[in-house]
């Protein structure tokens, strides 16, 4: 059995208006010295199997179909025991 974690951001010359609102906001807040905020996602899977290749090949599978647009984000993953 695996825990899966996945992070998943936009790529770095994808607008983030997300990103930039919080940015502003933490300099209204007084925090003037943040520079740039991406806003992400993070998830949690477990897969019930053994099969650690088998495990990374479907964690990509869903990372590249569903989890991730592949054209505007990047991701990566950590495997755990």
């Amino acid at each position: 059995m695996f825990k899966v974690k996945v992070y998943v951001t936009t790529k770095a010359n994808v607008l983030d208006p997300q990103g930039t609102a919080v940015q502003q906001a933490l300099h209204t807040m007084g925090y003037g010295d943040v520079e740039e905020v991406r806003i992400g996602k993070y998830l949690e899977l477990t897969l019930d199997t053994e099969d650690r290749a088998q495990a990374e090949a479907d964690v990509e599978k869903m990372c590249k179909q569903l989890l991730a647009n592949p054209v505007v984000e990047d991701y990566h993953y950590e495997l755990e025991d």
